[in-house]
This record gives structure tokens, C-alpha cells and sequence, in this order.
């Protein structure tokens, strides 16, 4: 498969250039805004030719794939240009900064029939994927309540856009509190939404302070340090989600989720059950467990769902996720 990737930055150089190679297939493009960048990036990876715009690429390129690794902000216009250009798309979270956006790229992609999928790697570790099969065959009996954590001691990252809504369109929430949101969704099947009770501040963000991540201008900081939320779902199902760029915890860094069901309860990260058993409580966890690199599952995954028929279904859960962010960041 021929292979264009749109950005440059950190999320293209680590994961998808190396995985696609890694996976045999052929990276034959990159695009940055910026050509300096795009060529060193080129040159790392033997790729041969580098593009300053999006139509460019898609117009020269015949390109079977493209991988959108570019600011929030950009992601439904590019998204929905690789589509139109005939190309199955792989986007990095979060899918987009707005419902409607989402809505539009899964339209974009049922009209062109090509495959729609986001970067949401928390999918595709080992542990997940067992919680996953084990949830899928009852073990856990009915999930009616979730917990997500996406929790940083002094975490705003200094470097990148990440502290710009206008490019972001959100801090903590669609950085990382979406990892886990998504994740929570996805183990429990993607119950539909009914309430959302939000709440959203700036609280450390504004001011210096020191930096796990580096260095930060808190006088450009822009975008929310703490997200808060409970959702309810039309199963009977309710979630709380707690994400921050800057909380006073003991934790440098805390991603977790956690799950009750009716038959048992589970927690990620790390993976533990917990149980009642023959009269007594039981607290599981594996005692091995073949660990695979999630961003290489990602892709294999992907461009093994592009070689068969168009795949909505990630797109499909985007506009529910959207759907809750959009409720959260109402309330602000």
C-alpha cells in the first residue's frame, strides 16, 4: 500500500512512519507546512518526496492511505480531503474538536466508501485487548459504572501547540482526558449518552510553575487545566471522567480505568479483576501476558480493515464521543 502522511511532529516520527515501514508498507510521501522539517523527516526515513500543502500531495501522489498527524483544529479538513481523494484515512486523536466536525468526516467517508479510523492506541495494548474479550464473553456480567482518570501532577507538555485553543480546541480534556474517555466507551460497548454534568477551569495553568514536561508560557495558556464530568447512558449505565494537565496529586502520571459490573470488576492500568468466588473475593490479575506494542497494532489493524470493506464503526463512536465533550465544554 502507498502511504502519505500529513505532519511531521513527534506522534509521525515515533508511531506511524516506523510502523507502516515496519509493516511493509510503502511511505512514498510526507507533507509539512514547514519544507525544512518535512525534509529532515523525509531523509530519517528514506522517503522520497516531500509536499508543502495537502492538495498537492493527494493531487500528485496516488495514494492508497494517508495518516493525518497534524493540530486538532486541522484534522476535519484534511480528513475529509484524503477522503475525497479516494484515500482510507487514520487520524490522530482526537477525531475532531466538535461533534459536528466528527459528523462530517463519517459522511465524508460512508460517501467515499473508504475506512475511517482514530488514534486512540489505548485500544490496542495487550491488557486492554484482554479486558476486552473477557467483557465481550459476560465475564463481567452488565458494566453500570466506569471511572476514567487521566491525571497529570504538573504535566502541561512545553513544546508543540498543546496550550493553543484556537489551534487544540481544548487542554486537558481532548489531550489526554479523551484517551480515557474513549477507552472507558469502548470496554463498555459505546452505550449512548443521555445526561452530561461538566465542568471545566483554568486553576495552575495561568500562572509559572515547575514543569514535569518542561517549560510552559502560562501567559498564552489558553486552554482548560481540568475537566470534570458524570455521564449517564441509556443502558443504565453512568461514567465519571476526571482529566488534568496540572492537579495536586501524588502521582507524576496517572491513566486508569475502572469498571463495575453486575458479575465482577475490573481495573486497566495495571489489569486486575475483581471477583466473588465459591464464597469468598477474589482479586485477579495475569500472571503473564504477551505484551505487543500498541501502536503497531494500530496500524497493522488498519491496514489490514483497508483491504476489506469500508469501516465506519470508530467514526460512528467519534460523533458519540464529541457528542459528551461538546456537552462537558457546554457548562464551562
Amino acid at each position: 500500500m502507498r502511504i502519505g502522511i500529513i505532519g511531521t511532529g513527534g506522534i509521525a516520527k515515533t508511531a506511524h512512519i516506523p510502523q507502516y515501514i515496519a509493516a511493509g508498507a510503502d511511505v512514498v510521501a510526507v507533507m509539512n507546512r514547514t519544507r525544512e522539517r518535512g525534509e529532515a523527516v523525509a531523509e530519517q526515513f528514506g522517503i522520497k518526496r516531500v509536499y508543502e500543502t495537502v492538495e498537492e500531495m493527494l493531487v500528485t501522489e496516488q495514494l492508497d492511505a494517508v495518516s493525518v498527524c497534524t493540530p486538532n483544529a486541522l484534522h476535519k479538513a484534511q480528513v475529509i480531503a484524503a477522503l475525497e481523494a479516494g484515500c482510507h484515512v487514520l487520524c490522530e486523536k482526537p477525531p475532531a474538536i466538535s461533534a459536528r466536525e466528527a459528523n462530517e468526516m463519517l459522511e465524508a467517508a460512508r460517501k467515499a466508501e473508504r475506512t475511517l479510523h482514530y488514534g486512540f492506541h489505548y485500544r490496542h495494548r495487550s491488557d486492554t485487548q484482554l479486558l476486552k474479550r473477557m467483557i465481550d464473553a459476560g465475564e463481567l456480567g452488565h458494566v453500570y459504572a466506569a471511572t476514567a482518570l487521566a491525571l497529570r501532577r504538573r504535566g502541561i507538555p512545553g513544546w508543540g501547540v498543546f496550550t493553543d485553543k484556537e489551534l487544540q480546541g481544548g487542554g486537558a480534556l481532548l489531550d489526554i482526558g479523551v484517551h480515557m474517555l474513549d477507552l472507558a466507551l469502548y470496554l463498555m460497548d459505546y452505550p449512548k449518552p443521555v445526561d452530561v454534568i461538566g465542568h471545566v477551569g483554568q486553576y495552575l495553568g495561568t500562572r509559572p510553575g515547575v514543569g514535569l514536561m518542561g517549560d510552559w508560557d502560562a501567559e498564552a495558556f489558553s486552554v482548560e487545566d481540568t475537566a470534570r464530568a458524570m455521564v449517564t447512558f441509556d443502558n443504565g449505565a453512568s461514567l465519571f471522567l476526571d482529566a488534568s494537565f496540572m492537579a495536586n496529586v501524588e502521582a507524576a502520571d496517572t491513566m486508569r480505568v475502572e469498571l463495575r459490573g453486575t458479575m465482577g470488576g475490573a481495573s486497566l492500568f495495571p489489569l486486575q479483576l475483581h471477583t466473588e468466588e465459591h464464597g469468598a473475593l477474589f482479586d485477579k490479575s495475569p500472571a503473564h501476558l504477551t505484551l505487543q506494542d500498541p501502536y503497531t497494532s494500530q496500524i497493522r489493524t488498519f491496514l489490514e480493515a483497508c483491504r476489506h470493506e469500508p469501516s465506519y464503526l470508530q467514526a460512528e463512536q467519534a460523533v458519540t464521543l464529541h457528542t459528551i465533550i461538546d456537552r462537558i465544554y457546554a457548562q464551562a
